[in-house]
């Protein structure tokens, strides 16, 4: 197990009883960021798993790249080119597809930077950036900064699984609110990705 999982789920185990039951039940924090995927195929990836569930996500993402047999992703002019039609029959939906067109578009304008570019940028530098773009919001970027950009201390109040996922672990009535979410997390810092990766995987 990498060290920095290792150091953050001491870290979490810690902080009270919930926590320590929780990352004893779950073990080791299994996270696997895709440090090579650029920036454009992160988002474009994004946008297909927004809100949805993972299995859905999966096969939409499938459907897509198997448009594009014999290569890895496509890249945004191949995405700029698709007709709408057959995007559809991927599985997403038109407001998904302009936005998707818009991440590809962007790609090519030089507004969603490149791997190197985006690893120098800051975090809040790079959600100011691109939640500029149509259908981009925070959560996205989000996305982004944790499984591209293996950022430690990222957490995505935004995320009903993660704010489920506290509810679930302090057995409280009802989730906390976006603001409660951002003051609560405070005290996982640094490790608040690692702390976003337990509360998924908060049992139901």
């Amino acid at each position: 197990m990498p060290v920095p999982y290792h150091d953050a789920s001491v870290f979490l185990a810690q902080l009270d009883e919930d926590w320590q039951r929780h990352v004893e039940a779950t073990g080791p924090c299994l996270l696997q960021p895709r440090p090579t995927r650029d920036p454009y195929e992160a988002l474009v990836r994004a946008i297909a798993y927004q809100q949805l569930h993972a299995k859905a996500g999966d096969a939409i993402h499938g459907r897509l790249l198997a448009l594009f047999p014999g290569q890895a992703f496509p890249t945004p002019e191949q995405l700029l080119a698709t007709d709408v039609a057959q995007m559809r029959g991927c599985g997403f939906s038109a407001s998904k597809i302009a936005t998707i067109h818009g991440i590809a578009q962007a790609t090519l304008d030089g507004i969603v930077p490149d791997y190197p570019t985006a690893l120098a940028m800051d975090n809040e530098a790079l959600v100011e950036r691109l939640i500029t773009l149509r259908g981009v919001g925070r959560w996205t970027v989000e996305m982004l900064l944790i499984y591209s950009l293996e950022r430690p201390d990222i957490l995505p109040v935004d995320d009903f699984g993660v704010r489920e996922g506290y509810r679930r672990l302090k057995r409280l009535e009802q989730q906390p609110s976006r603001r409660q979410m951002l003051d609560i997390g405070q005290a996982w810092s640094p490790y608040r990705t690692v702390a976003a990766w337990y509360l998924w995987r908060m049992p139901k």
